[in-house]
């Protein structure tokens, strides 16, 4: 009882912010759903469960969760890969129950150990596949529900009648419903909009203007009307059994497929570190500055794509836009998150025939932002400025990722584009990490001296064996007749095998070449005896 109180305690500020999350959530649902090549109910399941199961389970007071953009790409290349969207349910299934036993393993804290470039990278990559997956469906010249900007771009020698064969298809009534979204959408980032009707999320605004464009359209009996194959189409249900068979329930033979129980484990890692980086992303936000237990949402997560495999929804993830606008509508407690879950049941229920007059390009038009948003140009100059340690794992990850999924490259990991490029992200921040430690494994420095050349040689703090190769190099050419002090006042570790490095030039090329060498530093535990063969060393 005390639990239920505290739930309501916020109900004033927590009804008008679910209400809100409710309008900004609505057409992400069709919208993902659409990047997803899935049913548009689909999208909508995912964005009930995420309200209420996940909103009931959460430790998180303002995370909000439901089908996420940034897993648009990995669902649409699974479901092309195997092929039926009830199988494809078993890996959703099978993501859940992982994600689960993250959740009891404590595994909440993983998302600290991939690289930040490694991330951006791919949430960069995930945007740029986002643009162009909708571009057809802004133009009206989709050939498939899932789009594909390839569509758009001859190969071969054609001729010039193939050449612009695209764009005698394109349907100018689609593509202007989605160039005044976008416009509307944009407006109502600017200043003078947002502080008089900021609450009104522009997505909305615009789904709204492009669906009463379209009916004046049609009305009149205009040529740019908008046809049925260009807008959502939801089930309509006459009664409470006929809703129910909407639902898909999973082919089960897909726990024995291994394209499926791939996928599944893919989908696991990459929506549980968008959640984990949400989630920070949200504490952040918070004005109140709680903490989440990510081990315990990552329990709820699993919890919420368990369910989501059983009953035919996407993938589900806490979403920063959802959540983001939940703060900034004054939420308070995870009831805005769960009212905003049942406003989406009350609307497929009540409304689908309203639902099905919206045009695909205005939601195209959404998914365009959103992918821009994630891709823009200061996106890639900010890691530029960063140096190349950071810029190269951040590239790779990109330019990976878009080769596998986009243009399919590598044919025989083609769907599988985000954990090949994240891995290979990672692969590039581990070289340059090892590369960044062989370069700073010591301090080298000549200077001039009366008696000859002083070589200076300080080792770092930590010199592993990684390091053997380039201080053998530098040894081996200790010019003849010079003086060498190898300082290691500052380490607190130093390898085997370069200690032994360290004694064979001692014993053996000091003698032969007529160094004057002098060690000073070295710990007893490292049994090289300090000494100097100078009066003096500065």
């Amino acid at each position: 009882m005390k639990q239920q109180k505290n739930l309501f305690a916020n109900l004033g500020a927590d009804l008008p912010s679910g209400l809100v999350v409710f309008l900004v959530a609505l057409p992400l649902c069709l919208g993902i759903a659409l990047a997803s090549g899935a049913p548009f109910f689909s999208g909508i399941i995912s964005g009930i469960i995420g309200g209420i199961v996940i909103g009931m389970l959460s430790n998180s007071p303002l995370s909000v969760s439901g089908p996420a953009a940034g897993l648009a790409a990995l669902v649409l290349g699974a479901i092309t890969s195997i092929g039926d969207f009830s199988l494809f349910l078993c890996a959703v299934f099978i993501a859940g129950i992982l994600q689960m036993l993250l959740g009891m393993a404590k595994m909440g804290g993983i998302a600290n150990y991939i690289p930040g470039s490694v991330i951006k990278g791919m949430l960069t990559s995930i945007g740029i596949l986002i643009i162009a997956k909708q571009i057809p469906h802004a133009f009206g010249y989709d050939k498939d529900e899932k789009g594909n900007i390839t569509e758009l771009m001859p190969y071969g020698n054609e001729d010039l009648h193939e050449l612009l064969q695209p764009l005698q298809h394109i349907e100018v009534g689609v593509f202007l419903l989605c160039l005044v979204s976008i416009l509307i959408m944009l407006a109502w980032d600017k200043p003078f909009i947002k502080k008089r009707a900021g609450f009104v999320p522009g997505a909305l605004v615009a789904v709204i203007v492009s669906v009463v464009i379209n009916e004046i359209w049609i009305k009149t009996g205009s040529a740019l009307a908008v046809q049925n194959e260009h807008l959502v189409q939801i089930k309509a249900a006459s009664s409470a059994s006929e809703f129910f068979s909407f639902f898909t329930l999973p082919d089960f033979n897909g726990f024995m497929n291994g394209t499926v129980i791939v996928y599944g484990i893919v989908i696991a890692i990459i929506a549980s570190l968008e959640t984990l980086l949400s989630i920070e992303a949200v504490d952040n936000l918070d004005p109140q500055r709680r903490v989440t237990n990510t081990n315990k949402e990552l329990f709820a997560q699993g919890v919420g794509n368990t369910v989501a495999g059983l009953v035919g929804g996407l993938p589900v993830t806490s979403v920063i836009v959802r959540s983001s606008a939940n703060v900034n509508a004054g939420g308070k407690s995870k009831l805005s998150t769960i009212v905003h879950g049942m406003m989406l049941l009350i609307s497929v229920i009540l409304i689908p025939g309203l639902l099905n007059k919206i045009p695909l390009s205005a939601l195209a038009a959404i998914l365009l932002l959103t992918g821009y948003k994630l891709a823009k140009p200061a996106v890639f100059k900010s890691f530029w400025t960063a140096g190349k340690f950071q810029f190269i794992p951040f590239i790779v990850t990109v330019v990976v990722i878009i080769a596998v999924d986009l243009f399919a490259v590598f044919p025989a990991v083609s769907g599988k584009g985000l954990l090949v490029g994240v891995m290979a992200g990672i692969v590039a921040a581990t070289g340059s990490i090892l590369y960044g430690n062989l370069k700073n494994s010591y301090y080298f420095h000549s200077e001039n001296h009366r008696d000859g050349d002083v070589i200076q040689v300080r080792l770092s703090e930590e010199v592993s064996f990684l390091n053997k190769a380039a201080i053998r190099q530098t040894l081996d050419h200790m010019p003849e007749n010079s003086t060498v002090v190898i300082d290691a006042s500052t380490t607190k570790y130093i390898d085997y095998d370069v200690l032994e490095l360290i004694k064979e030039f001692r014993d053996i090329k000091v003698p032969l070449k007529n160094i004057k060498l002098t060690l000073k530093g070295f710990k007893d535990a490292y049994k090289i005896e300090n000494y100097s063969q100078v009066q003096s060393v500065h």
